[in-house]
């Protein structure tokens, strides 16, 4: 666990875990040994390429925080509105007695959820999940300050390893998880697969799951939502390099690289890279290796993957989901959908 300072705003896991909700945290800052060596392999490989969990550090998930603020990323407000718009009704009669929220950030989108449920007379319990610590610690604290009487569990994971850690719920409860923000398209077919199966271990009958997907339309407009004017999103972007350097004692210059957003059209996803701006060979001594970069070659640092309603459809059930309720934006960019257990 990293011994530095807490940033203002947030909290340490000694400060939350004084505090009358819970936080589990499963993840370190340092000395993952499993996240070391998928580093090490990507880095490696013959297309080298970087995990997203390196985006989060504590700046990573300050600046998507500022990303989901400016006008180009229009996926955040887009997904608010529907929210906004439509929660009542995906709420209402359901007996929802808690929501599971998948990388939860600040819960900005939450509260929309949360007040549906209460107005329901239903919520219990709230268990935000994410991969910073100090994200859970800080969304934790703001929930429970603002819906008292509701317990607050907070969960510091990797979605690839520690959703078994969410704690199951009472057998007289309904469950909704919510997984916001398309983050389903930030992973690969295979990925996605992976991921929707362990999402749907997370629900028992009665249960459902709401979910977040950008759809495909104007590469334009894509691409300009990963490479914003004022430059916020290439700042995130260079971050991954400090983040792997203070992790693994690296020596890299994040300005050595230059942010690069694309769309391809025939894996319908905009791709993020980092471009070498000269020559560079970047020790990481903590991982015990060199890579080189030649100047003009990339390192891959994001995928997002765009949708249709088909394609969402056929995530569902490949799943063992039902598909129940679609809802788009008025210009057809966004998607709330929920599912069941079929």
């Amino acid at each position: 666990m990293s011994t530095r300072a807490t940033p203002p705003g947030r909290m340490s896991i000694q400060q939350a875990q004084a505090l009358p909700w819970r936080l589990d945290c499963h993840v370190a800052a340092v000395g993952d040994a499993h996240a070391a060596e998928e580093l090490r392999r990507a880095l490696t490989a013959q297309r080298p390429w970087m995990p997203a969990r390196w985006f989060y550090d504590d700046a990573g998930c300050d600046l998507f925080e500022r990303i989901t603020d400016l006008d180009e990323y229009y996926q955040t407000r887009t997904e608010q509105a529907l929210l906004d718009d439509r929660i009542d009704e995906l709420v209402s009669g359901q007996g929802t007695t808690e929501l599971v929220e998948i990388g939860s950030g600040a819960a900005r989108k939450t509260r929309a959820i949360l007040d549906a449920m209460e107005g329901a007379g239903t919520l219990r319990r709230f268990i935000p999940f994410d991969i910073s610590p100090g994200a859970v610690a800080a969304s934790a604290a703001d929930i429970a300050a603002a819906y008292p009487g509701t317990r607050v569990h907070g969960v510091a994971g990797d979605f690839s390893r520690h959703l078994p850690r969410i704690p199951r719920r009472p057998a007289d409860g309904r469950r909704m998880v919510a997984f916001l923000g398309s983050t389903i398209g930030n992973l690969d077919p295979a990925g996605r697969r992976t991921m929707m199966r362990r999402l749907a271990r997370l629900l028992r009958p009665g249960d459902r799951l709401l979910m977040g997907t950008d759809l495909a339309h104007d590469p334009e407009v894509l691409v300009r939502a990963y490479d914003d004017a004022r430059g916020v999103t290439a700042e995130f972007n260079r971050n991954i390099i400090r983040h792997v350097n203070h992790a693994y004692a690296g020596d890299a210059d994040p300005a050595g690289f230059a942010h690069v957003a694309r769309w391809s059209a025939r894996a319908s996803r905009i791709e993020m890279h980092l471009r070498a701006r000269r020559d560079i060979a970047w020790n990481i001594a903590g991982l015990g290796i060199v890579v080189p970069i030649e100047a003009g070659s990339t390192i891959r640092t994001e995928i997002s993957c765009k949708f249709t309603p088909d394609s969402v459809r056929a995530m569902y059930e490949a799943a063992g989901l039902a598909l129940e309720a679609w809802h788009e934006d008025p210009l057809g960019r966004y998607a709330l959908s929920v599912a069941a257990p079929g």
